[in-house]
Formats: structure tokens, sequence, C-alpha cells
């Protein structure tokens, strides 16, 4: 370990996990407090997508932005400047009096939040350098993500019926504060000897296709699907001839890489329709208060807490596809399940059919991460990991732009699609682990070896 004093080595994995938390938990804390905000402002659907959207769009273009960032310029300063940002953004998002005002703030949160996962991470592994120590502090933080999803549907619905939507957004600010306290006390300031190119261009072009993309399916305007196209085929042609690309093409030649990706977008479009739909199908169709939807939430979120470290000693002993094959068995049957809800849907059926997805949603994480690495060079190792993580965000973009094309109350005919797509993740999962698919891996890792970048320090 770099740090000598091993409280101080915890103190800096406590400070980091706090950004983790608010970032983990505004995933679920937002969603709950969707109807609130739609009865306040006197927000349409396509604006309340927008809410969500704004957000994990932001999330997915800048990520590999800001740890490449961070590398360059220094861990301790970007986080410290995305700590700052992100609780800008939250005093604005409180502060809006308008769904156009929330969804500016809530780009302005999430450009600070695009500084905070990824950029603790580099921290943690670069405080943490034994083997041993290293496992159990990604642990911790692995952990951290399935308390903050079980905190955020009770928290926000207290929260929401007592101060109103606006206070979902007011608790990040005590913990930005403490995580800037822990910064300035305990972290230490690093950087990567190493840094790969900004690449400007494909950054635009992978923003450009995403926001035109999730415009399209949001807006229903198909017309704006040229644009993607045009974005797309530029983006591919424009990266494959960059010598230092934002996303390097030659991953995907990897069966295992590539179906990692795909699994990521499939998985948590999925999660992205849960939170949405299942928030204004309690509160606004079935009329629960905040609160009583939290509790409806409980059993995916205790489920997800469960499943995630179980799913990597799987993982571990069994490789991927026993973890995938579950996976996707579980969200397909759970969105079956919610095609055939109801006004009167018995709420045990409810509390199942959310825990088997929570089931299901739990197990996927670490075959999509251990697959987007595995085999990749150790330097190229992080960049794999960066691409999963916005396919993630991704995901969840596509998963709430689907929402809109319902013509259902309930979402019925969206759950279907869900249910299509997660038995999708459990086919990717044995199509995936084939001696086919691994040989394919095999192959890339030695074109992806190069020489390193130009020393920055």
């Amino acid at each position: 370990m770099l740090t000598s004093n091993r409280g101080r080595a915890s103190m800096v994995l406590a400070t980091c996990c706090l950004s983790l938390l608010i970032v983990s938990m505004d995933a679920t804390i937002v969603n709950v407090a969707i109807p609130a905000i739609r009865a306040d402002l006197h927000a349409p659907l396509s604006r309340l997508q927008w809410i969500i959207d704004a957000y994990t769009l932001t999330l997915a273009g800048l990520l590999m932005l800001a740890g490449g960032l961070a590398d360059r310029f220094g861990r301790r300063r970007v986080f410290r400047i995305g700590l700052v940002v992100f609780a800008l953004g939250s005093l604005l998002c409180s502060l809006a009096t308008s769904v156009d005002m929330l969804i500016g703030a809530r780009f302005v949160q999430a450009v600070g939040g695009s500084m905070l996962n990824p950029v603790a991470m580099s921290i943690i592994t670069h405080t943490f350098t034994g083997a041993r120590e290293r496992a159990r502090a990604v642990g911790i933080w692995g952990a951290v993500v399935g308390v903050s999803m079980a905190l955020g549907p009770i928290v926000g619905g207290g929260l929401i019926d007592t101060l109103g939507w606006q206070s979902v957004f007011w608790i990040n600010l005590p913990i930005c504060a403490l995580a800037l306290l822990g910064t300035a006390l305990f972290v230490p300031e690093s950087k990567s000897a190493t840094a790969r190119g900004i690449d400007p261009v494909g950054q635009l072009l992978a923003m450009v296709f995403l926001l035109s993309l999730t415009f399209a399916m949001i807006e229903q305007r198909p017309t704006v699907l040229v644009v993607s196209a045009v974005a797309f085929a530029g983006f591919l042609r424009y990266e494959s001839r960059h010598r230092d690309p934002f996303v390097d093409l030659r991953f995907f030649r990897s069966v295992p890489f590539a179906a990692a990706t795909a699994t990521a977008v499939m998985a948590f479009a999925g999660f992205g329709v849960f939170l949405f739909l299942c928030s204004l199908y309690l509160q606004e169709v079935r009329h629960y208060s905040a609160v009583h939807t939290g509790l409806l939430y409980l059993p995916m979120a205790a489920a997800v807490l469960v499943c995630s470290p179980l799913s990597g000693r799987l993982v571990g002993r069994f490789g991927t596809r026993p973890s995938l094959v579950v996976a996707g068995l579980c969200m397909a049957v759970a969105g079956v399940v919610l095609t055939t809800i109801g006004t009167d849907t018995p709420q045990w059926q409810l509390v199942i059919a959310f825990a088997v997805f929570g089931i299901g949603f739990g197990t996927v994480n670490a075959p999509i991460t251990t697959a987007a690495v595995s085999g990749m060079p150790l330097d190229r190792a992080g960049a794999a990991s960066a691409v999963a993580s916005t396919s993630r965000q991704v995901g969840v973009s596509v998963g709430v732009a689907l929402c809109g094309t319902s013509v259902d109350p309930v979402g019925s005919d969206v759950w279907w699609i869900i249910a299509v797509l997660a038995v999708g993740v459990a086919v990717l999962g044995i199509v995936s682990s084939t001696g086919w698919a691994v040989r394919s891996r095999d192959r890339v890792a030695p074109l992806l070896e190069q020489k390193a970048p130009v020393d920055v320090r």
C-alpha cells in the first residue's frame, strides 16, 4: 500500500465510497420523485424522460473523458472538481421552477458525476496496491452500490412525502461537503505515468449519435434517425483511422467483449424501464405514496445487494455463462409477469416480480465487467471496463426512451420488449463463452499490445 497509515487508506476508501453513494443513489431516488415532479411542474411524459436521460446520456458521453483528464491532470484535482460541480448541479435541481430548468440542472449534475466514480476507482487502485487489500477495497466499493440502491427508494420516499421532491437533491449537498473534506484531508494527488489522448472529434460524434437517437425515440421524430446514422457512420470511420481513438474499435473483434457491451445495454435498458415505469405505475395508477412506493422497491434492492457478491463468486468459479443465463432468465420472467399488472394487481405479485427482477439485475453486473476485461492486455483493461460502464448508462437512457413509445398506461408492451432483450442476455451468455468466442478474444489481445503513450509527468 502506498500510504503507510492503514487508517488513512481506509479514509481514502470511505471518501471515494461517498461519491459512489450519491451517484448510485441518484439512479433510484430521482425516479421515485418523477410523479411528484410531474404534478408540481406540469411536465409531459417526454420531459420526464429527459430528466433521467439528460443525466445518463451526459454520464455515458463523459465517463471516459473524465478518466483520461484525471490521469493527465491529477485524480484528486478532477475528483474535487467533480464533487463541487455535482453539488452545484444538485442545488440547481432543487431550485428549478420549470421542467426545462430541471433538465438543464441535471446536465450540470451529470458533468460532475462523470468525474466521480471512474476517478474514485483510479484513486482506490492507486492507494491499495496489494492484491488482497485491493480486492477487499473493491468488494466494499461494490457493496456500496447495493446499499445505495436499497437506501434510495426508502430515503427518497420519506423525503418526498415530508419535504417535497426538491429534497431528493438537497440530500446530496451534505454528502458532497463531507466528501470534499475527506478529499482535502486524506486523498493524495496522483497522476498516470502515461496518458492517452482526448480525441474530441470521436467524443463529439459519439455524443451526437446518442443524443439524436434518444431524441428520436423520446420525441417520436423518426426523421432524426438520419442524423444518428450519419453520426454513427462518421464515428466508425473516424475512430478506425485515429491513432489514439476515443473507443478502440478493435475491442469489438473479441466476441466476449462485444457480447458484454450488448449485454450491458440490454440489461440496463430493462433497469431504466423498471425504475421509470414502475414509479409512474405505483404512484399515478395505483395512487400509492412515495414512501409506499419506496417500500415496494425494497425487495428488488435487497435482491441486488445479496446477488451481486454471489454472482462475483460464481463468475470466479464457473465463468460468466451461468450468471448471465440466470440473469437473463430472471429478468425475462419478471418482464413477462409485469406485462400482466393492472389497477388491482395484488401487492404480493408485485413484490415477487420486483424481487425476481432484482435477482436477475444483481446477477448480471459481475459477468459484464469480467467478460469486458478478460484477456485484455493489462494497460487496456481500464479502457475496456470504461466502455462497459458507458454501455450501462446508454442502456438506461434507451430504456427510459422506450417508455415513451408505450400506448398502455402500465407499459405492458414495453415489458414485452424488455423480456425479449432479457432472453437475449441469456443467449449472449451462452454464445460468448463458446470456444469460438474465446479464440476471437485470444486473437484480439496481441493486436492491442502497443507502445505506451507519451509520458506526461
